[in-house]
């Protein structure tokens, strides 16, 4: 008896299937992230511990699906898409993964409180950012219907107003990312250089969210075009 590789099998419903159950578990991993800065603030070290444990096990997932697709995607498939475009989309919505991750492990380092001055800043470019990714997966959704129609007509012009909206969300992330950053230099002497040089870092990784969101969603971009 054959057993049947049942996450390959996706690929028989369409090529974007399996990326889609990567995205979901993705997104359930970035939508932690504001929670650990609610906690680091109100300094419930108890609470930001258990968020990074929740993102540990949301990333290990995700990376178990990446590796099984990577591990058993054929090179030679009939499919509307080139194998290399879905692993470059797959790579990129895993470092969201990735970078969610990086920001917990930060977190639980030190006492990572900030001037209230800077917190609600935070806050509106980590809720930004998030929205980012989940906006990429609102696309990703659509990619089953794409197929349907051979990546062209009203489905094709919707899915491009979709990454024009992500394309705006990013934007919008680096206008409040510079304002934190502004407000970061502004109280360094209170934060202290330490603790500063760490928020710089967290600051980063949180703009890295939307900007892998906005990478993975111009990849399909460049599937409409060809």
């Amino acid at each position: 008896m054959v057993i049947k590789n049942p996450l390959m099998q996706l690929f028989g419903q369409s090529p974007f299937t399996p990326l889609q159950e990567h995205i979901r578990v993705v997104l359930s991993c970035a939508n932690e992230v504001p929670g650990i800065f609610l906690a680091a603030q109100k300094n419930d070290r108890e609470n930001v511990e258990q968020i990074r444990e929740r993102i540990n096990t949301l990333e290990n997932e995700a990376d178990d699906i990446k590796n099984e697709l990577r591990s058993h995607l054929p090179k030679s498939m009939f499919m509307p898409v080139d194998r290399r475009d879905l692993l470059e989309i797959l790579d990129l919505q895993d470092s969201i993964a990735d970078t969610a991750q990086d920001i917990a492990g930060m977190m639980v380092v030190r006492h990572m409180t900030l001037p209230e001055a800077m917190h609600q800043p935070l806050m509106d470019l980590t809720n930004r950012c998030v929205d980012a990714c989940n906006h990429l997966g609102l696309i990703m959704e659509e990619m089953d219907e794409l197929v349907g129609t051979g990546f062209r007509g009203a489905e094709a012009d919707k899915v491009t107003y979709m990454i024009e909206g992500l394309n705006k969300i990013e934007s919008e992330t680096d206008v409040h990312a510079i304002r934190l950053m502004r407000l970061l230099f502004e109280h360094e002497d209170e934060i202290g250089p330490v603790l500063t040089m760490m928020w710089d870092r967290i600051i980063h990784w949180v703009g890295d969210l939307a900007n892998f969101a906005e990478r993975a969603g111009n990849r399909h971009r460049l599937l409409l075009a060809r």
